[in-house]
């Protein structure tokens, strides 16, 4: 396979990864919603779904309207003078998640305060002094991938991933951090809870989070977190 970008792999018979880069930036976002914004145009009807990554857009198309050269071809042309649209990402909500960073729900903050050589107030810090873009959706419905964090918190995923992650966790991972909008198997590193209800299947955006997005977790004591309806059952008590 060509190491050239950008670059097309087959993603089955009805679909297309295009891939823009190899390294995750924030500035990769505006490149991917011009891509995202033009197949719209270019494929019409015969578009099934888009879903961005951080540095990939995969395109899947009806295979009854167009064969995966037409659709091949489509791309080609739309790649050959594509400039970044910025007006999207710019567009983007700006959302501020009340965080509670403790222990007793962010079990793996005092492990991550050691390996990166800082304190845990330090680590709250640093977590929650800056705003964070969603790349992409994900792993679990609402879940968002967001980046990047400082260099400074550069942590590895979990080795055995635990069973169950509380739903509203934060956590972080390499130089990415999300929130879990569900119970679920996860193995990042938990620092702390938002209280804010990340996926709703009654809300009109299932998705309280959209690629492009602005998120700060802002920290809140336990006491306003939990006045704000988070749980503050800590995680080794939950079966």
């Amino acid at each position: 396979m060509s190491d050239k970008l950008p670059r097309l792999e087959p993603a089955g018979l009805d679909g297309w990864i295009v891939r823009l880069f190899n390294d995750i930036d924030e500035a990769n976002l505006s490149w991917l919603a011009a891509l995202a914004n033009r197949c719209r145009t270019a494929f019409g009807d015969a578009l099934v779904d888009i879903v961005p990554s951080y540095t990939t857009l995969l395109i899947t198309f009806d295979p009854l309207s167009l064969s995966p050269a037409e659709a091949r071809d489509r791309l080609m042309v739309l790649l050959d003078d594509l400039e970044p649209d910025t007006s999207g990402v710019a567009g983007g909500q700006v959302h501020e998640l009340p965080t509670w960073y403790d222990p007793s729900v962010g079990p793996d903050l005092e492990r991550v305060a050691g390996q990166t050589g800082l304190t845990i107030e330090e680590v709250i810090q640093v977590h929650s002094g800056k705003s964070y873009r969603v790349f992409a959706l994900g792993f679990a419905p609402g879940f968002a991938f967001m980046g990047l964090t400082d260099p400074g918190l550069d942590c590895p995923r979990l080795d055995t991933p635990r069973q169950r992650v509380p739903v509203g966790s934060v956590a972080i991972a390499a130089r990415q951090t999300a929130a879990y909008p569900a119970a679920t198997p996860g193995g990042w590193n938990l620092l702390g809870r938002t209280c804010a209800r990340l996926f709703d299947r009654q809300r009109e955006d299932l998705s309280l989070l959209k690629v492009g997005d602005e998120v700060r977790f802002v920290p809140v004591s336990r006491e306003e977190f939990e006045r704000q309806g988070g749980d503050i059952t800590p995680l080794e008590e939950r079966p």
